[in-house]
């Protein structure tokens, strides 16, 4: 095969939001571990996405690019742990100008969400919403796609993300998958022609839309339930 590394989105590409890896699934993972270096490329923590995996051993880009993991041992290990300075009352004052002017008024716990690293997340129903209800929010991120220009117009100077299902992901600049991904491939003396990516967030304001238009191969996959079956091709 022509690829020496897989590289793949998580949440929606190989589980449901924020879920346990399936069994079906984690059974493709080692089949293709077999053959290929395998990269998780993800906007969430490495511990956050290593859980999620039940502690699948692979490599792991989290937070856009800010952190790297790899394990070793038996155990995760952080390789790379970057940050970026926030202004906190900036970004909430922002916040709260988006849900003025879009009636985002309703939420449950916090209304913004920082991280060590350095990314935010715009929690649209607040920090502490039910699984549920987010999960039934915007499924097909119509809603968020209606005010996505607003909120990149607003926070300028970061890279703004239709993240999860009910909520924007903004990440100071260069960070996002595109950038992860060159890193690693840099990091591990491989080019662009090596890689083919598996993710679900294509189209405009997704999180996986950098690599999608970058000519890295790129495999659209719509349902998680599929992936054991598209990702048979390559093994």
């Amino acid at each position: 095969m022509k690829y020496k590394l897989i590289a793949m989105d998580m949440d929606g590409t190989l589980t449901q939001h924020k879920s346990p890896l399936e069994e079906r699934c984690r059974r493709v993972l080692e089949q293709l571990s077999e053959k290929y270096r395998l990269l998780m490329v993800c906007a969430g923590s490495c511990e956050r996405v290593y859980n999620q995996l039940g502690q699948f051993p692979i490599d792991i880009s989290g937070f856009y690019g800010m952190q790297y993991s790899e394990v070793r041992d038996g155990r995760l290990e952080i390789i790379e742990n970057s940050s970026a300075p926030v202004n906190r009352e900036q970004v909430l004052e922002y916040g709260r100008a988006i849900r003025d002017e879009f009636g985002f008024s309703d939420y449950v716990g916090e209304e913004i969400e920082f991280h060590a690293s350095g990314l935010i997340t715009f929690p649209i129903l607040g920090t502490k919403a039910l699984l549920e209800d987010k999960l039934k929010y915007d499924p097909d991120r119509a809603k968020r796609r209606v005010c996505y220009d607003r909120v990149c117009e607003i926070f300028d100077g970061y890279n703004v993300f239709i993240g999860g299902t009910s909520s924007f992901d903004i990440a100071p600049k260069p960070y996002n998958k595109l950038y992860a991904l060159d890193r690693y491939l840099e990091k591990h003396g491989l080019s662009r022609e090596d890689v083919i990516f598996f993710g679900d967030d294509y189209g405009v304001g997704g999180n996986d839309r950098e690599v999608y238009e970058s000519g890295v191969e790129f495999v659209c996959i719509d349902d998680y339930r599929d992936f054991p079956k598209i990702a048979e091709k390559i093994l």
